[in-house]
């Protein structure tokens, strides 16, 4: 019988990693904070003050932090602060879902600089990468950025995007699976690329920028196409043992007629076109051209109640299994309609009996571009910000 099991990695570290490390977090902590004087930062990381002005010497000598001034009202001279240095890069992210592919131009505050989206369904990966080129340049002259400073592409999609079945999916999306995504992002810049789950990605995004600079353990709804989660605990994104943490949409659930079927079904942007479409209207009328009409805002108002009906019982297992501080919905959903589903999800919530403790339902700060900011934080994350892999051995343990 052979032991399929991961080893649990317990190896050390050597002074190189330990040094690149304590750098990662001493800039993290400035991005997280705003601005932070060094007595600051060697209270908060655990440093040294003398680790800490070579950590910030190396930051400074790289163009990473920079200085803002001093920090007035105590005694004696004042204390420098450091902030994050928006122009020390850049990244780009890509968005690609089954009814639309955002492109984002970040800088290193995670500031979006420049964006293109194109609403189409089921696009095909050379449809996806043709959109690329063709916008690429124009974001680049837009943001008024160095090509040399942009260090990675970020690219955020669904797990299984070209297997789920949903409704209008044809058959050769199933290429998606098989896409080599570097391939498809190779030109014309060749820059590093790297892939994430969509909804991974938004709650890595709201981790670095978002509410999650002040909820260390949160779980992320994403309202996209489909129906995605993402689980972060004390600070890290969870995975899960085959990286599939936080599946929510193929939960089973009611189907609303006395059946059973997938959450996503119905909590989704592809659920809604459903009640949308009978009404007469398509998701792009809810998204902008028509959004104020009366009996459009009608069916919206009650697919939100569906919608919460539909989540009360995964939420309250995630209560009780997880306990996180906060739970985020974010996506394209308008976020005057996710307002509306969180406060009646709280409501709803509250109603229910023997939970022990409820997570607030709030809207994420990162929002319609959730995914592709996310995306762009990527390799930010990879090149410059604290991982929890940061301080293992190259080699996995035998």
């Amino acid at each position: 019988m052979t032991d399929d099991r991961a080893p649990i990695r317990l190896s050390g570290t050597n002074l190189e990693r330990a040094a690149d490390h304590n750098q990662r977090v001493t800039l993290h902590a400035i991005r997280v904070s705003g601005s932070l004087t060094r007595i600051e930062l060697a209270n908060i990381t655990g440093l040294t003050p003398p680790a800490i002005a070579n950590i910030t010497r190396r930051l400074l000598g790289e163009g990473l932090v920079r200085e803002a001034g001093q920090r007035r009202g105590g005694r004696g001279q004042p204390p420098t602060r450091l902030v994050v240095n928006p122009a020390a890069c850049y990244a780009i992210g890509i968005n690609v879902d089954r009814d639309h592919v955002t492109i984002v131009l970040v800088d290193f505050a995670g500031q979006t600089l420049a964006r293109a989206s194109r609403e189409v369904d089921f696009a095909m990966p050379d449809d996806v990468a043709a959109f690329y080129r063709s916008a690429v340049e124009g974001l680049i002259a837009t943001a008024g950025v160095e090509r040399e400073r942009i260090v990675g592409i970020g690219v955020a999609r669904p797990d299984d995007l070209g297997t789920v079945d949903l409704p209008g999916r044809p058959g050769a999306y199933s290429a998606w699976e098989t896409a080599d995504m570097t391939a498809l992002f190779a030109r014309p810049i060749d820059l590093p690329v790297f892939v994430e789950n969509d909804a991974a990605a938004a709650a890595m995004g709201e981790l670095q920028l978002g509410h999650g600079q002040h909820h260390a353990s949160f779980f992320y709804i994403l309202i996209s196409s489909a129906l995605g989660g993402g689980l972060v605990l004390d600070g890290s994104y969870y995975r899960g043992a085959q990286g599939r943490s936080g599946e929510l949409g193929f939960l089973p659930g009611s189907d609303g007629r006395g059946g059973q079927a997938q959450i996503q079904h119905s909590v989704s942007l592809s659920g809604l076109s459903h009640p949308l479409r009978e009404a007469g209207f398509t998701l792009a009328d809810m998204l902008d051209g028509r959004a104020d009409d009366p009996a459009l805002l009608a069916v919206v108002d009650a697919w939100i109640d569906a919608s919460v009906e539909r989540l009360v019982e995964p939420l309250t297992a995630i209560n009780c299994l997880i306990n996180p501080a906060a739970i985020f919905i974010g996506g394209r959903l308008p976020g005057g309609h996710v307002d509306t589903l969180a406060q009646r999800m709280n409501l709803r919530m509250r109603a229910a009996a023997n939970i022990p403790v409820l997570a607030p339902v709030r809207r994420a700060m990162l929002a319609e571009d959730a995914p592709a900011v996310g995306a762009a934080i990527l390799p930010f994350s990879h090149f410059l910000l604290p991982s929890a892999t940061a301080l293992w051995k190259a080699d996995d343990v035998a």
